[in-house]
Parts: C-alpha cells; sequence; structure tokens
C-alpha cells in the first residue's frame, strides 16, 4: 500500500493514513504535514489540514507538528448515523482524550461502547482497538488529543483481529505494513486526500 501510494497508483483513505502512521509508530499530521522548528506557532483556519472520509467525517488538524514530539490535536466531525471503522492500536503507553463540543458520540474501545454527549470526555489508553460512531441524525463535533510516542523500546502492537484484518481493502493487514518499505510516503501523494479550507 505505501509503495502504491509512493508512487502514485493509489489515492490513500483516512483509514489507510491512520494505518500507515500507526505501523510507523508516528502521527497522522506527521504524514500530511511538514515540522516547524519555532517557539510560537499561529494555525489560522484557513492554513490547518482538514483530511476528510468519504464515508462523512473530517479530521482538521489543530497542531503543528514539531521536532521529537508525536502529539496530535483534532477537531473531528462526524455526519448524523456515520459510523467510522476500527483503528489498530497505538504503541504502548499512547494516550488519547476526547471531549466531544456537540452531539453524540459512540466509542468503542476494545469491543466496550461508551456513549457520550455534548460536555462529556473519555481518557483511554492508544494501546487498544477503536472505533466511533455517531448513532444520532445530527451531526456530532468532537476532540481529540492524542499523544502517540508510547514506549518505543517495549512498543508491541496487538493482533488484528480477523473481522477488521478482512473487512476490506480500506484496511491493509499489518504484515502489508510491516512488510512495506518504511520510509513515509511522499507528502505530495498523502496531500490528495487534504483540502485547504
Amino acid at each position: 500500500m505505501i509503495s502504491a501510494i509512493e508512487r502514485g497508483a493509489k489515492a490513500p483513505t483516512v483509514v489507510v493514513l491512520h494505518r500507515i502512521a500507526t505501523g510507523l509508530d508516528t502521527s497522522l499530521s506527521r504524514l500530511v504535514e511538514e515540522e516547524t522548528d519555532a517557539r510560537v506557532i499561529v494555525l489560522r483556519h484557513s492554513r490547518q489540514k482538514v483530511v476528510r472520509a468519504a464515508a462523512g467525517w473530517e479530521r482538521r488538524i489543530l497542531s503543528p507538528v514539531l521536532p521529537g514530539v508525536e502529539f496530535e490535536l483534532m477537531r473531528i466531525t462526524v455526519g448524523p448515523l456515520v459510523n467510522s471503522p476500527m483503528f489498530l492500536p497505538h504503541a504502548h503507553g499512547s494516550r488519547e482524550y476526547v471531549a466531544v463540543e456537540k452531539g453524540t458520540l459512540l466509542f468503542t474501545l476494545d469491543g466496550e461502547p461508551h456513549t457520550l454527549k455534548a460536555g462529556d470526555s473519555i481518557y483511554f489508553d492508544g494501546n487498544c482497538m477503536h472505533g466511533f460512531r455517531n448513532p444520532s441524525r445530527v451531526p456530532c463535533v468532537y476532540y481529540l488529543a492524542m499523544d502517540v510516542s508510547g514506549d518505543a523500546a517495549g512498543t508491541s502492537h496487538r493482533p488484528v483481529p480477523r473481522e477488521v484484518e478482512s473487512a476490506s481493502e480500506m484496511h491493509p493487514s499489518k504484515r502489508e505494513v510491516g512488510s512495506a518499505s518504511t520510509k513515509m510516503p511522499r507528502r505530495r501523494q498523502v496531500q490528495e486526500l487534504v483540502l485547504h479550507e
């Protein structure tokens, strides 16, 4: 998959980008944005990267990519009745924080559902299978803060459940990610998916 993206033969979906980032123990932001080393960085709304999924949700990246920092802050909008695919566990020691601004969000963590309403928040260990769904007929907006640095020395991703492994082409297996080139896809190909608003 990485090779196909590098050659321009395939445009990556949000899920594929997420799986590539997870396989490389890095953040989605690092795949779509250049690293910046400055004491103060202002990201104007018009310059923030937006990654959209055809399924009806989008991620607006609110944090810059900093040298040696694997942290992301995103504003995510999920359309009515939209169900995301499951996302792979991040490195051991990764942390994720979610705060719902409006609507209802059903978070599934290792098969356990958690319903969040406007004003609710949740923390979870990023080393778990996780997915989200908007069970209502109105859009849901939430913020996600992720520290995916984890424990690089002891990183051990758990195996992907069979049902996720064979779900579709949108979910390349861990074997595919692991056997492909470990260099990151060229940003030009990756940015075909990213829109500037």
